[in-house]
């Protein structure tokens, strides 16, 4: 089946919604009836999705697009695997792509496989996403397997999402709260680690051996030589806002975890931007990079703020 596109248009702000399907059946024609709207308003298309579930979608998806309107694939698992680095380097780039038309955009941030430690920063990731395109010409649809989640998650999705769809059906959520409430309700306390940490006082004539520390026990933990230089980049990008913004000294603590190498800096540094790495860097300003670029290069990043401190915790996957 061909769908001939109609007219161009970038009207309107965010639309941001959920879809709670049961069975890959109900998936397929719910991202079907979006994606195919999306075609014939000859709006570009992205769909992020895991793995398993771009399988049922492409072949289906392949008989709407006629080649004149895209419709991109990326797999979650390793596009959005850091929660923290979907709206900047996924959604606002997709946005900034198509200057010139209203986007669609599927994605599916939260799946019974994902691993539960990314959880609270997936939950801020989809109430961020309300504040930081809120003036964005995009429609965004967000699946959420309501048999393989738990009641909470979906709770959860209830009350990150303005607008919901079950069995076809879209209402308005009950459940939706502010944004930053949601945010701060999952601004944890971090669960420690299950092994005696190395630990480090460390202030600005000390970053050297910040450096070298972390480079050491990762290297010899048997992480790959690439991603030491990107966690040893990313911990002294966190480890210098620290000792920059904070008072001196502040703290590093490094281990191994079954996943990956994990360094964390704590600072007495308050960070008070719920948008903080979650936004296009400013071209005209070198502030708000740091935390961008951390976003970028690790594999899950959690944030844990209270009136007197900031820790950061780094995971770089084996």
């Amino acid at each position: 089946m061909t769908i001939v596109p109609r007219a161009v248009s970038r009207s309107g702000a965010l639309r941001h919604e959920a879809l709670f399907y049961h069975g890959h059946d109900d998936y397929r024609a719910g991202l079907y009836a979006f994606i195919a709207g999306g075609v014939t308003r000859a709006e570009p298309v992205l769909v992020v999705v895991p793995r398993p579930r771009i399988d049922l979608l492409r072949d289906e998806i392949d008989t709407v697009s006629d080649g004149e309107v895209e419709v991109r694939f990326l797999d979650m698992g390793i596009a959005g695997r850091n929660p923290s680095w979907i709206i900047p380097g996924i959604l606002h780039a997709f946005v900034a792509e198509h200057p010139a038309t209203r986007v669609r955009i599927v994605v599916e941030p939260i799946w019974p496989e994902r691993r539960a430690l990314a959880y609270p920063r997936c939950v801020q990731h989809e109430a961020l996403v309300n504040l930081a395109l809120a003036d964005q010409p995009a429609s965004i649809l967000c699946p959420y397997d309501a048999v393989g989640l738990d009641a909470d998650v979906i709770a959860d999705a209830a009350s990150t999402h303005p607008v919901l769809i079950r069995a076809g059906v879209r209402q308005s959520s009950a459940g939706y709260g502010s944004p930053e409430a949601v945010v701060d309700a999952f601004n944890l306390p971090l669960p420690e680690p299950a092994l005696t940490p190395s630990t480090l006082l460390f202030d600005r004539a000390g970053m050297a051996g910040m450096r070298a520390l972390v480079t050491a026990l990762a290297t010899e933990a048997g992480l790959a030589s690439d991603r030491v230089a990107d966690l040893r980049l990313a911990t002294n990008e966190i480890a210098t806002n620290a000792v920059v913004h904070g008072g001196e000294p502040a703290v590093l603590r490094v281990w191994a975890e079954p996943s990956g190498m994990v360094s964390e800096v704590i600072g007495t540094s308050v960070l008070t931007d719920r948008l903080a790495g979650r936004l296009p860097a400013s071209p005209t300003s070198e502030q708000g990079r740091g935390l961008l670029l951390v976003n970028h290069l690790c594999d899950l990043v959690d944030v844990h703020t209270t009136d007197e401190s900031t820790t950061v915790r780094l995971h770089m996957d084996w």
